[in-house]
């Protein structure tokens, strides 16, 4: 009988991001009472990614943002040597290492989320849209949305910028949802904000 992998829910989180269309997400993980926030991020198309990758996890420390570490992952293993996974996390030495990291990833699984979960915390949000921004070649610090716009050529938007618009605007967001070819704009300057009425209003005058 075949056993399942022990980072499973990893697969299971992939597929349900998929479906829901989002490129990121995002749990916390504690582990020796050091509090982290792990970023699951999808590969986009054309982006490069290791054989057998499934996805890439940032874990960052909840106190320290600083504090990163970005790896691939598959349902079977991260994709790092031992021993930056154990500086990291502060795993202490062992001649049997193999089996301290199996606790590890089984201490670990508990975590992972099968599902998106809607309802986050704005300190993961914030690091979730900064990440967004990043992936989409944007300032992390541009998040107040003054417009939209149509693209040219009837490109779509980024799926980046589409979560990100996702977590910071829901509203206007339903309102453009099924209008791919459409992209949300930001500012880094909260007197730039505009409400939906108003990105509305004017999106309606230039049609």
């Amino acid at each position: 009988m075949k056993s399942t992998p022990i980072l499973q829910n990893l697969k299971l989180l992939k597929e349900d991001m998929e479906n829901k269309g989002w490129v990121i997400e995002a749990f916390t993980f504690n582990y020796k009472s050091i509090s982290y926030i792990v970023l699951v991020k999808l590969y986009v198309e054309n982006e490069k990614r290791p054989e057998y990758a499934l996805l890439k996890l940032e874990f960052i420390k909840a106190n320290d943002s600083a504090y990163t570490l970005t790896v691939h992952a598959n349902s079977n293993q991260i994709m790092i040597s031992a021993q930056i996974l154990r500086e990291f996390f502060n795993i202490n030495f062992s001649p049997n290492l193999r089996d301290i990291l199996q606790q590890f990833y089984e201490y670990f699984s508990g975590f992972i989320p099968t599902q998106v979960n809607p309802n986050k915390p704005d300190n993961i949000k914030k690091l979730m849209i900064s990440s967004l921004s990043k992936s989409d070649s944007e300032n992390p610090d541009k998040i107040y949305c003054y417009t939209v716009k149509r693209n040219s050529n009837n490109e779509k938007r980024s799926p980046f910028n589409d979560n990100k618009t996702q977590l910071l605007r829901p509203a206007l967001y339903a309102r453009f949802k099924e209008e791919r070819t459409i992209s949300f704009c930001y500012s880094l300057y909260p007197q730039n904000e505009k409400t939906d009425e108003e990105i509305l209003l004017n999106f309606g005058r230039r049609r």
